[in-house]
């Protein structure tokens, strides 16, 4: 058996820590974590979540020895596990990433679109500097990526550090979930092609117990999926992440979105005063069930497949964020993609994509170049390769609107954006 391990968790204020620490619990006996250290740069969310984590950790029978700590060489040396999940900015940049594209006539989201790319602007300097204390302190140590957007993050630590990471989103698995909610089917009896991108996928060759889905089982999945309508998706032929909404329905979207009293972001800030109401109770030791309205359902149980795959060696398929190497052919081979893996000790290997489905591969290749250039921009502070970001993607692309918007962007998120000259 493994020696038992220091697990770390970077950005441990987030509300989603106690999903992470249940998981551990359930896999007590085949994942033995020893220290579970989190780690923050907000004292007081840090205490608050230290403090919860310990009476949640006792009641679930979880162990492991939990410290916390802000001195982030100290959270990572020797950590065989490191799980980020910052956010920059807080929710307050969110609020301003989804309210200023709005302005403009435009999707407002924190991952897709001009939003996404200036949350990866605030993101990419300070995961690079995580990955690089990693290099130094836990070189044989592998970061599990969940802060967003995580495909561009991913790019930016493979192409600019020597970090081993694995980028993840809990959308891998949707396919999966919608069957269990649809038709009460095991996850292992489900397997599918998964081809794309972070948040822009794309999901075929869908098979139960290895045989192809009918028709009606293609719809029931197809239904799961509560964003994309199931036209759309029968039109495609294949199953879409949430996410497309914003490519397939833009004008809708945006109208609706204009219509809400609330952005998403704004919903969220009340929301986690109530979550961390109940995680500061000194009484407390469940998760507080406001934290169900939170989203990102899936995410510690994917996380804790690539440790049991990694940590026990055991071949597991997995959807992750990874260089594409020759997987899908029409991409560079230094792409980070999201797709099928075989994950063990070893790592990840791509499993090659024979098939895309042809009305798709042109969006994926737009998104993607958009995300190569919004890489560079970040880590160069390139005003120049921010607007070309921007135009070369489809939810923007027009040069006058390009103009307006950046500089609002830059000047919003000017504290947190050290790399540019502004």
């Amino acid at each position: 058996m493994q020696e038992p391990m220091k697990f770390t968790i970077v950005g441990a204020g987030s509300s989603y820590t106690p999903e992470l620490i249940e998981e551990m619990a359930n896999r007590r006996d085949a994942l033995p974590v020893k220290e579970l250290v989190l780690y923050d740069i907000d004292p007081e969310r840090l205490s608050i979540m230290g403090g919860f984590a310990r009476r949640y950790a006792d009641r679930l029978g979880l162990r492991a020895e939990i410290r916390c700590t802000t001195d982030l060489d100290d959270a990572l040396y020797g950590a065989a596990f490191v799980d980020t999940q910052i956010r920059v900015g807080g929710n307050v940049q969110r609020v301003k990433d989804e309210k200023i594209p709005m302005k403009y006539g435009l999707i407002g989201q924190e991952t897709t679109g001009p939003g996404g790319m200036m949350k990866a602007m605030r993101t990419i300097p300070v995961m690079i500097e995580v990955a690089r204390a990693m290099e130094k302190n836990a070189p044989e140590g592998w970061l599990i990526n969940y802060t967003n957007p995580t495909g561009l993050v991913t790019e930016a630590v493979t192409k600019y550090t020597k970090a081993r990471i694995a980028g993840f989103c809990s959308g891998g698995i949707f396919p999966k979930m919608w069957a269990k909610e649809s038709m009460g089917i095991a996850y292992d009896r489900v397997q599918y092609d998964y081809i794309g991108l972070n948040h822009m996928n794309f999901i075929s060759n869908i098979t139960i117990d290895g045989r192809p889905v009918t028709e009606e089982e293609f719809e029931a999945l197809a239904k799961a999926n509560h964003d994309v309508p199931v036209e759309i998706q029968k039109l495609l032929g294949c199953l879409t992440s949430p996410y497309l909404q914003y490519y397939y329905l833009t004008s809708r979207r945006l109208k609706e979105n204009l219509a809400k009293p609330q952005t998403r972001g704004e919903y969220v800030q009340d929301l986690e005063k109530e979550v961390f109401a109940a995680y500061a109770d000194p009484s407390n030791d469940e998760k507080p069930a406001a934290l169900a309205k939170r989203g990102g359902g899936g995410y510690s149980e994917v996380a804790m497949n690539f440790v049991n795959a990694v940590y026990n060696n055991i071949d597991t398929e997995m959807v992750v964020n990874v260089p594409n190497r020759g997987a899908i052919p029409f991409l560079p081979d230094t792409a980070v993609v999201e797709i099928n893996c075989m994950v063990n000790r070893r790592g990840m290997a791509p499993i090659h994509k024979d098939y895309c489905p042809p009305m798709v591969w042109g969006l994926i290749a737009a998104v993607k170049n958009y995300e190569q250039l919004a890489v560079e921009a970040a880590v160069e502070g390139s005003v120049s390769k921010l607007k070309q970001a921007l135009m070369a993607h489809p939810l923007v692309r027009d040069y006058d609107l390009v103009e307006a918007l950046v500089p609002e962007l830059l000047e919003a998120n000017r504290e947190y954006l050290p790399q540019f000259s502004l």
